[in-house]
């Protein structure tokens, strides 16, 4: 700054308005003229001379104008001087090339009824781009995710993709698509996790001509392995029977109770014994609650509730005189049948009773639930079996199955079929599935007084003394009745039959005391360990515990077709809007006749208004009447395909419709 310049700055005077912005400007003009060019050399510093004296010539002055600077993002090619560091490292740009934009609805699977763009996932896209490498560095030469065959896809998948989408609203179809991907990695995945179940189910082949019911269940046990063979063992118990059993949920608990009072709990598996007490009270039923630290007892005149310690948590008296327990797990609902004819469903959630209906049969003794839809089926003294849920006062279907009382019901894992005993010594296996009619029928020396289904549909009955065991095709199939797969005579007669869940066991409640059978490919060898492990410890009993409160079903939605809750109920959807029309005197959903908007020069006339009105009219007739030929050609080709493959044709055929 020049001297002139700061005797100006210190002689100024700042009381006056205006005089600050004067000095500024003069400043400012002072730094401008006497500016000089610095040159920073490597040791010295130089004072360049004036632009207007010696100063470099204009040819070079016109040519360092016209050089094109440098930009930020150019890579620097000067080079480098002798000993200089070059820096830090300069960023490269990033490529101007436009980036392909990625859809809306990019979940869409390949093979979508809405979209064909096919969507990868993230990790997909991640790999494809850098080849993954071990530790070693040697590549993998399996790279991506394990392929899954479309057949066992197939078999997971709910999405009926045959069926074209209605034309709804973008966001509506936008939930759609997302939905419909999302479904089709979960049965992709599901696929896949089906090569780690290794376990297979077991069965006893015969040799050449030989009856596997004449196998012993000492044969058995001497050809399994130790652990197999301790699953099978007597509990001789015969001052207090005969006894009624129950196992867990996860298969790993068993808890029996004896006429006589006798109620004990323990790990059937290690033969721990959890509880044992006797409650000095006739007991007539027993069952496992939601998981093994729970259990109800049925006792001569009321309910109990008690714990893996033996302690009495609750004694409910509503429910007195109870003959038979059911547990629905998904509800957590406990159904009783008592003497008196009563059906009572008990929250045990809440502790509270959420229905109770009187069946006006007489005494109930036979109850089963159906495994599929939790309705419960009993059986009555004049020969019948009726269905209900706690929705409903009255029974949902009736079915008249024996001459004679019904003496044991059950039904199958898949709640496609079910068994059934009577005085008349029929033993019969039924179809529940719309026709609930019988499928097959034998006659037994003396009638089944209890039966029981299977994990993999294995029918036991229990004739007196003797047990007989039925199987079947496979799972999906009903039991074969001709030739029995097992047979063993107990030492007592037997009361009550319960296949293990996820062990080829049977347990036996006999007069003798308790027996558990070998039973080969009675159970599914695989098990879901979030949904029943038996190898749980206590905190993960108690997280799945929060978790199935969490998720539990309410029983106003049990009913004979699950699969109907996810349907529109038309006929109440039809109510509704013919009410509402009353109501308001007119549709307001009803489509507003045409209205030809009105035209100048002379084309808005009444005979053009008119031709307008009634072309509008001709169209929605013509596709009125396409729609009605395609649903009649639809229906031609079904009658088609119904008819027999070489039928001759008739005559008459002209005159159907």
């Amino acid at each position: 700054m020049a001297a002139g310049s700061l005797q100006t700055w210190q002689g100024a005077d700042w009381t006056k308005p205006g005089d600050f912005r004067k000095l500024a400007k003069a400043t400012a003009l002072r730094l401008r003229s006497s500016c000089t060019w610095i040159v920073v050399r490597v040791g010295e510093m130089e004072t360049a001379p004036t632009p207007g004296k010696d100063g470099p010539p204009k040819t070079d002055r016109l040519q360092a104008k016209r050089k094109k600077p440098r930009r930020y993002w150019e890579e620097e090619t000067a080079p480098i001087a002798d000993g200089a560091s070059p820096g830090p490292p300069r960023k490269k740009r990033r490529s101007q090339e436009a980036r392909p934009q990625r859809p809306k609805d990019s979940r869409v699977s390949k093979d979508s009824r809405i979209s064909k763009k096919p969507w990868v996932p993230r990790k997909a896209r991640d790999q494809k781009k850098r080849p993954q490498r071990s530790l070693s560095g040697a590549q993998d030469p399996f790279p991506g995710p394990a392929p899954a065959p479309v057949e066992e896809a197939q078999k997971f998948r709910r999405i009926d993709k045959t069926q074209q989408l209605p034309h709804s609203k973008t966001k509506t179809r936008s939930k759609l698509e997302v939905a419909e991907a999302e479904e089709e990695e979960a049965s992709v995945r599901a696929a896949r996790s089906e090569l780690l179940l290794v376990e297979e189910p077991g069965f006893l082949e015969g040799e050449d001509g030989e009856d596997t019911a004449k196998i012993l269940q000492s044969d058995i046990v001497e050809a399994v392995d130790i652990a197999s063979a301790a699953k099978h063992f007597n509990l001789n118990l015969r001052q207090f029977g005969p006894y009624r059993l129950n196992y867990s949920q996860t298969g790993r608990h068993l808890a029996f109770g004896g006429r006589r009072g006798h109620v004990a709990a323990l790990d059937w598996v290690t033969k721990k014994l959890t509880c044992e007490i006797n409650v000095m009270e006739a007991v007539r039923d027993i069952q496992f609650l939601h998981s093994e630290a729970l259990f109800a007892v049925a006792q001569n005149r009321w309910l109990y509730i008690y714990d893996n310690q033996g302690i009495e948590l609750h004694c409910i008296r509503r429910c007195d005189r109870v003959t038979r327990l059911e547990f629905l797990p998904f509800h957590f609902l406990l159904a009783t049948a008592s003497e008196t004819g009563f059906l009572t469903y008990l929250d045990v959630s809440v502790g509270k009773i959420v229905a109770a209906m009187n069946a006006r049969a007489g005494r109930l003794s036979v109850m089963a639930q159906n495994p599929y839809n939790a309705v419960i089926h009993l059986g009555h003294s004049n020969g019948t079996v009726s269905l209900w849920s706690p929705a409903v006062k009255e029974p949902l279907a009736k079915i008249l199955c024996h001459r004679g009382a019904v003496r044991a019901v059950a039904i199958d894992s898949t709640g496609t079929y079910m068994a059934t005993s009577g005085l008349d010594h029929q033993l019969k296996i039924f179809d529940l599935r719309g026709t609930f009619q019988p499928l097959s029928a034998r006659t037994l020396p003396q009638g089944a007084g209890h039966v029981a289904f299977s994990q993999r549909g294995l029918l036991v009955a229990g004739l007196g003394d003797v047990v007989n065991i039925w199987a079947g095709q496979g799972k999906a199939s009903p039991p074969s009745l001709e030739q029995p797969y097992l047979t063993h005579r107990l030492s007592g007669h037997v009361h009550d039959l319960q296949f293990c869940p996820f062990e080829d066991v049977l347990g036996v409640g006999h007069s003798g005391g308790i027996t558990s059978m070998l039973v080969p490919g009675s159970a599914e060898p695989n098990f879901d360990g979030l949904e029943n492990n038996p190898y749980r410890s206590r905190k993960q009993r108690q997280e799945w515990e929060v978790k199935a409160l969490l998720e539990k079903v309410p029983a106003e939605l049990i009913c004979l077709d699950p699969r109907a809750l996810a349907e529109v109920d038309v006929i109440s959807l039809e109510q509704a809007k013919k009410e509402r029309i009353e109501r308001l005197g007119y549709d307001p959903d009803a489509k507003a006749p045409f209205q030809p908007k009105l035209k100048q020069k002379g084309r808005s006339s009444t005979a053009s208004l008119v031709k307008r009105k009634k072309k509008v009219m001709d169209k929605e007739h013509r596709d009125k009447v396409r729609q009605s030929l395609e649903q009649q050609q639809k229906q031609q080709q079904k009658q088609e395909k119904s008819k027999p493959t070489g039928a001759r044709p008739s005559a008459l055929d002209r005159f159907v419709r």
